[in-house]
């Protein structure tokens, strides 16, 4: 121990009714200090400024401010085959088992943090044997008819130390510690909204990705007629090898297209089974037949910006982290006063085993000690400053949490409206495209235009079709933003 000490008589009744009674006024007069931490108020707005009107917004999908259910808003989608990635992911993901993990360790170091509230008791035991054959004593005392000594000696004792929390230095490391697995629950819970998001997005690229092949493949078809005719022409003597010539060199370059789509069709594949914990190929049968890429639920709730402070799971991790801070504030400041120890030890000796337990074997001692830190060149001081720009950091980043959460969803409000309305105008360019290409291959084949004719309005239509699915997976990869922009994908059902 250190610093001044009082002992106490040892064996003496009194001297343990002295330190309980001094225990009892410690805990009597402890106290808190450092700061008390309340929840930080943001000004928010009262709705979101980028929400389109139902008047102006396009008839695909209306973002409402109604309250939105969030927890699984996959399900919207309408399809059992995302609805299984998204609850296998869920389960076996290897980053969120890391994250409970994590969640565990913090809650571990909440007990020991609180550890310190409790007496620390020790038991201690040792058996001696001692046998010489000479006597170090002979010379004082001679023993009569040996030279040498044997002797046993046999202890047992206990004792029990405590730190009076009188300041309560203790108990704001636990509350800093309890914040800090708070934390770690919230950081689990974005990684939930992360990796939901992270899904989504793979298997509707995939969808998108096998719907431009499949167009791909249906324009190689188209392709193989238009040569068909062109030959015919050409044999016929209608046209000149030109024709033929360009027609292959656009079925070569459709066939071209192909092979990349397909690479990045496999590698979609890859990385969803990476995210569900299972070898790359895993899900390569599962996946391969082709599927149409989901439409957008018709009414989209989101909710109003102050939703955000309990939906967002990393805002709750950043106000749970500036409680962490707060509660570290007090564990300096308690550090600047004086810390009292009691230490009580129980001890017995004795030659044999059955002596041990006598009366005339047994001692005790209690001890209080204070320790005060006079001195210390301004490291204590220099901790509370330190500790306080920390909580002001916290702040800080708190604060720009939340302000990054309100961009997102305004970004992704934007995104999503001009997307639904691009979409809507490749649409109607498809039909053109697709009207203008049978037109040309009728005025063709009635010798009215030449094949270069044909060729363009073919490209046209297979760069409007190929735009349609390209416009509506970057629909779905915003809608998606949206949802995670919001904070959809996590429940509180889901623990570790």
């Amino acid at each position: 121990m250190r610093g001044a000490h009082a002992a106490l008589k040892p064996g003496s009744a009194v001297a343990v009714r002295r330190a309980a009674g001094l225990a009892a006024v410690m805990l009597l007069a402890s106290c808190e200090v450092g700061p008390a931490y309340r929840s930080p108020t943001i000004a928010l707005p009262h709705t979101y400024g980028e929400l389109p009107a139902s008047s102006d917004s396009a008839p695909l999908s209306v973002p409402s401010a109604s309250r939105a259910d969030l927890e699984r808003w996959w399900l919207g989608f309408h399809d059992a085959e995302l609805e299984r990635l998204i609850e296998r992911c869920l389960h076996a993901n290897l980053e969120l088992a890391a994250a409970a993990s994590r969640i565990r360790q913090a809650r571990a170091e909440v007990i020991a943090a609180g550890a310190p509230l409790w007496p620390s008791v020790s038991a201690l035991g040792s058996a001696v044997r001692l046998d010489s054959n000479s006597n170090p004593l002979a010379s004082v005392a001679p023993p009569s008819g040996s030279s040498g000594i044997a002797a046993t000696l046999y202890s047992l004792g206990f004792d029990a130390s405590w730190e009076a929390d009188l300041f309560g230095g203790t108990r704001r490391g636990v509350e800093a510690a309890r914040a800090g697995a708070e934390s770690a629950r919230w950081q689990m819970r974005d990684l939930e909204v992360s990796l939901t998001a992270e899904v989504a997005n793979d298997y509707l690229a995939l969808r998108a990705t096998q719907a431009r092949v499949a167009i791909l493949s249906t324009a190689v078809r188209r392709a193989v007629e238009l040569l068909a005719l062109a030959q015919a022409r050409f044999h016929a003597g209608l046209v000149t090898e030109l024709d033929v010539n360009q027609e292959r060199a656009q079925l070569a370059a459709t066939r071209a297209e192909i092979p990349t789509l397909e690479a990045d069709e496999r590698t979609r594949m890859h990385a969803l089974a990476v995210l569900l914990a299972e070898p790359p190929l895993a899900l390569v049968r599962e996946l391969g037949p082709p599927a149409t890429i989901p439409a957008p639920p018709p009414s989209l709730p989101i909710g109003l910006p102050s939703d955000l402070l309990r939906r967002r799971p990393d805002v709750r991790a950043a106000e749970r982290r500036l409680a962490a801070a707060t509660a570290n504030v007090g564990v300096a400041v308690a550090a600047q006063y004086p810390r009292f120890d009691l230490l009580g030890l129980a001890a017995t000796a004795g030659g044999s085993g059955g002596g041990l337990f006598s009366a005339q074997s047994l001692a005790g001692i209690a001890l209080a000690t204070v320790t005060w830190p006079v001195f210390q060149g301004g490291k204590r001081e220099a901790d509370v400053r330190a500790s306080k720009e920390q909580r002001l950091q916290a702040y800080l980043a708190y604060r720009q949490t939340v302000l990054a959460a309100l961009g997102e969803v305004e970004d992704a409000l934007v995104g999503y409206e001009a997307e639904q309305r691009r979409l809507l105008a490749l649409r109607r360019a498809v039909a053109a495209a697709r009207s203008s290409l049978q037109i040309a291959r009728a005025q063709y084949r009635a010798g009215t235009v030449t094949f270069i004719d044909v060729l363009e309005a073919n490209q046209t239509y297979l760069e409007s079709e190929d735009q349609v699915q390209q416009s509506a997976q970057a629909l779905m990869r915003d809608l998606v933003a949206l949802y995670k922009a919001l904070g959809g994908g996590w429940a509180d059902t889901r623990r570790p």
